[in-house]
């Protein structure tokens, strides 16, 4: 026996069957529930629990917070129904759905950004078009191994998809990226998900804060705004532990002169020789620059260590609401795995 949770969104209430999730349920239904991870990581689907007990699987802190919580606010992708509830996803500011894409696709170009980081160029031959907003994200499957998530590092208008995946020590998939992909092999794509997206009609200042790969979505959205003709502040500050683990330093600097309203800063976490680069966590150098932040929007991404510093210091320091915080965590398959694990 199930449970019925009426959506204050949706015109007929949802069946939920034991164990099984208000997110899984909706988008079985064919809800169009906003949603990204799935995995109680990214926040993309926090809802208010407007009547009824629900119990919440392990999630990330970063997600939802305990203030969160205890105001009513769960994540439908980790909540279990205990009885017939009400619920209603967070209208937030500009949160786009697009339509959601199986895309068949061929490597059309491969290069090395650093040492564990390549860049994957795909072309688009079925499926298309691809709509999304600038720092979303797509599930990719290379030939027989499961779908990984990774940002797309284009802007929405060009055509090919571009992604910067990196090396990680036990990760199969990425393994498989860095040794054995090759032009002209088949990609299967599908999205677009995440909601640390650009807020494309807001007109304050615009803080970007990268780490490692992260800087892929980052690079999306700081190029779209600047193609649309932005003229607000955007300030890109890009994380790394060494100079050879940076990547794209000119491409950054070349927009940096050509653009009198963006500023590039890289910040080298543990140099292993003198440098005339800013050093330190990449927080720490936003802190040392901003006394706050008045009117602004960030966006960060990257491991989650470094996101849930860079929001920590961004809401509690610097003075910015939490829903001016767009962030996207990457969590690993471990992580992920772990999660679940706990949940079970």
């Amino acid at each position: 026996m199930g449970f019925a949770v009426r959506l204050r969104q949706h015109a007929r209430p949802l069946s939920v069957a034991p164990g099984e999730t208000i997110l899984e349920a909706a988008l079985a239904q064919g809800v169009a529930y906003p949603h990204g991870c799935r995995s109680g990581n990214c926040g993309a689907c926090k809802s208010r629990l407007h009547d009824g007990e629900v119990e919440l699987a392990p999630f990330s802190e970063y997600a939802l917070s305990e203030a969160e919580r205890a105001e009513g606010l769960i994540l439908a992708c980790r909540a279990l129904p205990w009885s017939d509830a009400e619920v209603s996803w967070l209208d937030s500011d500009e949160i786009v759905l697009h339509p959601q894409r199986r895309l068949v696709c061929r490597v059309a170009a491969l290069d090395e950004l650093t040492h564990d980081i390549r860049r994957v160029r795909l072309a688009i031959e079925a499926g298309g078009p691809f709509d999304f907003s600038a720092g979303q994200y797509a599930s990719l499957a290379f030939g027989a191994l499961p779908p990984r998530d990774y940002s797309m590092a284009n802007r929405p208008d060009e055509a090919l998809l571009e992604f910067h995946i990196r090396r990680m020590g036990a990760g199969s998939v990425s393994a498989y990226v860095a040794e054995r992909l090759r032009p002209g092999d088949a990609v299967i794509a599908e999205g677009p998900l995440g909601a640390a997206h650009l807020r494309a009609t807001h007109a304050g200042p615009i803080l970007a804060i990268a780490g490692g790969s992260g800087l892929a979505p980052i690079k999306s959205i700081v190029e779209t705004a600047l193609a649309s003709g932005s003229r607000q502040p955007i300030h890109l500050y890009v994380g790394a532990r060494d100079e050879r683990d940076l990547y794209l330093v000119e491409h950054f600097a070349s927009l940096e002169a050509a653009h009198e309203n963006f500023r590039f800063v890289p910040v080298l976490s543990e140099p292993l020789r003198a440098t005339r680069r800013r050093t330190g966590f990449v927080h720490e150098a936003v802190a040392a620059d901003f006394a706050a932040l008045d009117g602004a929007k960030a966006y960060v991404a990257g491991p989650p260590v470094m996101v849930e510093a860079a929001t920590a210091l961004l809401v509690e320091e610097l003075g910015l609401a939490r829903e001016h915080v767009h962030a996207d965590a990457f969590y690993t398959e471990a992580d992920k795995a772990a999660r679940s694990v706990a949940a079970g």
